[in-house]
């Protein structure tokens, strides 16, 4: 029991402590700019602050956390679940590699920024169809998340629905989609649409950690 609970944990570790320090780095990022508006401003935007190289090296890290995961689901899960895990996973890591403009040049982009904003879209579009297309067989192989695997699944894709209509409002001369006269609530969207996606790629490394232990209890 000791030896299957360690191979659980050792399975579990790699893509958690990415997702950890990918989330700490974006933490850490918004401590560094408080000039940045976190409510009106895209996160992409802060490579540009103190700090900057946080967000690539963030990035980079959820990338490689998604990568292993779109390994270890293998033959069991749906094909074209992992056909939208792997477009979220090199969504995320071009992303990394190309930086956003500074803030207030959504009318007049790079080369640079239009393929991040291409692959970071294309990103967020992947993954809540991964995550509903995948939660049946993650939840087969860890019933005890079924509910949180939900719920997550559920946030990811509202919260990427709300986004892509405030990212249209605002490369289409906006912002105008604030409350009561105030900016544009694409950064703070932006923001859920990131929490909501680490957090279920966390509890799909956690889901395909399992199937390895439970194999082994089964060998045993």
């Amino acid at each position: 029991m000791a030896a299957t609970n360690t191979a659980l944990v050792a399975g579990v570790r790699p893509p958690l402590v990415l997702i950890g320090i990918g989330a700490l780095a974006m933490v850490v990022l918004e401590a560094l700019n408080p000039e940045y508006d976190l409510v009106g401003e895209t996160i992409s935007r802060y490579v540009h602050g103190t700090g900057g190289w946080l967000l690539p090296a963030a990035l980079l890290a959820v990338g490689a956390a998604s990568a292993v995961l779109t390994v270890r689901l293998g033959a069991g899960a749906r094909r074209s679940g992992r056909a939208a895990l792997a477009v979220w996973t090199v969504g995320i890591l071009v992303a990394a590699l190309f930086p956003a403009d500074p803030p207030g040049r959504w009318g007049r982009p790079s080369p640079s920024e239009l393929v991040h904003g291409n692959a970071a879209f294309l990103a967020f579009a992947a993954l809540p169809t991964a995550a509903v297309l995948l939660r049946r067989a993650l939840a087969d192989r860890r019933p005890g998340l079924r509910t949180a695997l939900s719920v997550l699944t559920a946030a990811s894709v509202t919260a990427t629905a709300a986004l892509a209509v405030f990212l249209v409002d605002v490369m289409h001369g906006g912002p105008s989609l604030g409350a009561a006269g105030a900016p544009t609530l694409v950064g703070l969207v932006e923001r859920l649409v990131i929490a909501a996606d680490f957090g279920w790629i966390a509890l799909a490394a956690v889901a395909t950690g399992s199937r390895r232990k439970q194999g082994r209890d089964r060998r045993a």
